[in-house]
């Protein structure tokens, strides 16, 4: 299949150009994938607009990267799960933590396995948690408020995953150590 073109600033649709600097501002660079959303205003002005909330947000960085790279994996894309790899792991997460996530499995602390359960969970089940899975939730530590706050997260990873897999960007090179197969 074809791939989608990776725009720079300059090559982007006029109405992507503001987002995409925004993209450039907080990671340094265009990854290969927001440079792909860019085709589309209304996707990277999307992203954009949910990565500020999720980052403002009252989750720690590792706790967004074991939420993100879980859903990564669920949604089987690969670029996703290399970025999320390489940023769980500068966010501080332990290499067994990324490694269990990477395999399916989540982590074995009780908040972080707990964030990487319901993530799983609510994507296999499309968002239809039972009893059971909000209580296992809950009794982590975490409150209502966060349990509906990972749905955001799942829905900024969807936009992401769902891009990679469509668009399928080519692997940076710093990225490329982080490979995934599936």
């Amino acid at each position: 299949m074809e791939r989608f073109p990776v725009h720079t600033i300059e090559s982007a649709p006029e109405a992507s150009k503001t987002a995409l600097g925004d993209v450039q501002a907080r990671f340094g660079t265009i990854p290969n994938l927001a440079g792909a959303m860019a085709t589309s205003p209304l996707l990277i002005q999307s992203f954009v607009g949910i990565f500020d909330k999720v980052h403002g947000g009252p989750f720690t960085e590792p706790e967004i990267q074991t939420v993100l790279l879980t859903d990564a994996v669920t949604n089987a894309s690969a670029w996703a799960v290399a970025l999320h790899t390489a940023l769980g792991l500068q966010a501080g997460l332990e290499q067994a933590e990324v490694q269990a996530i990477r395999s399916g499995r989540s982590p074995s602390g009780a908040k972080l396995g707990a964030l990487s359960t319901l993530a799983r969970t609510l994507i296999e089940k499309r968002g239809r948690l039972d009893e059971q899975d909000i209580e296992q939730f809950l009794a982590a530590g975490f409150g209502k408020d966060l349990l509906l706050g990972v749905i955001t997260i799942v829905a900024a990873s969807t936009i992401t995953n769902y891009t990679g897999s469509v668009a399928n960007p080519p692997l940076e090179e710093r990225l490329k150590p982080y490979a995934w197969n599936g």
